[in-house]
């Protein structure tokens, strides 16, 4: 590659196509989305292989695997796009009482419970017309699909989500130890003793912060008598309500979970690390009107700060 190389020497839709062929991984598909045919494509990044004096691209069973040049240009190339777009678009306007927009939110079942209610109460008097869709952050390959344009916003513990996107904090919580009212340990405080003494469910939550805290809480000299395990928070209510077991969980679901289940939370025994909880966006739709109206509101309702 010329190391001199001047922006008027690069056709900008070779970087267009270039970062829709990061997302994709498929020719046909960035065609599709392109408005182009196959060949026109295939020509398109031979093009930007001579310039840039890599493959960039490899064809795999997987699709298009990108090199470990294109990796790291990618960055680059993501976050400049995403300022482009954002400046051409910034004057576009947002109407949310009649916009019909579906905006789609990557989160846990823990967000669901936690942030839809007050999130879709306000949604239908401030924009009754748009509709709200939820994916877990596990689930999908939450980085591309932010970058695409597919998830709009994602909330959460998300590490992975650092070059070319945006974050603001919402809150910091804590874990508690939490149980049905009416149990033995339905008290101001208990110890360790008292908790390892106790019949557990255990929420084993994949690709999430919170298996940290179990491999914290299971490194004691005591260990927890685990009586059932579940993939995941939503059905912890339901389970502590008609037994006597006990759950590990953050703050802010004991809190939304204690009026429905009639249940109760106190200080976690155990020392466990805070967690903070951030809204994500992607750099390409950081002055977006409709990404910025909702990603506002989000903070508006449920920051600390």
């Amino acid at each position: 590659m010329n190391e001199n190389m001047e922006l008027k020497d690069i056709d900008l839709n070779l970087l267009v196509l270039f970062d829709q062929l990061l997302t994709e991984r498929k020719v046909t598909k960035v065609a599709e989305n392109l408005g182009l045919g196959q060949p026109a494509v295939s020509n398109s990044l031979a093009r930007l292989r001579k310039l840039l004096g890599d493959e960039l691209f490899l064809r795999t069973p997987r699709g298009m695997e990108p090199t470990p040049f294109a990796e790291q240009f990618a960055e680059s190339v993501s976050y400049a796009l995403g300022m482009i777009h954002g400046a051409i678009n910034q004057k576009a306007s947002f109407n949310p009482a009649t916009s019909q927009r579906r905006f789609s939110l990557g989160m846990t079942d823990i967000g669901e419970i936690y942030f839809l209610p007050r999130l879709m109460k306000e949604i239908s008097r401030q924009a009754p017309l748009t509709t709200i869709s939820t994916v877990r952050n596990t689930a999908t390959n939450l980085k591309d699909e932010m970058e695409a344009g597919h998830v709009d916003l994602a909330i959460g513990l998300l590490p992975q989500l650092k070059s070319s996107f945006f974050q603001r904090r919402l809150f910091v919580q804590k874990y508690v130890c939490m149980f049905r009212k009416g149990h033995k340990l339905d008290k101001a405080k208990i110890s360790a003793a008292e908790f390892f003494g106790a019949d557990h469910v255990a929420i084993v939550s994949a690709g999430t912060g919170h298996g940290k805290v179990d491999e914290i809480i299971d490194s004691k000299s005591n260990k927890r008598k685990i009586n059932l395990t579940v993939p995941h928070f939503v059905a912890v209510g339901h389970i502590l309500q008609s037994t006597d077991m006990v759950a590990t969980v953050p703050e802010r679901l004991a809190e939304s979970m204690v009026q429905p289940f009639n249940l109760t939370h106190v200080a976690h025994p155990v020392k466990l690390p805070t967690i903070a909880i951030n809204l994500f966006w992607h750099a390409r739709y950081h002055k977006d009107p409709a990404n910025q109206w909702l990603r506002s509101l989000i903070f508006d309702l449920h920051s600390d700060l």
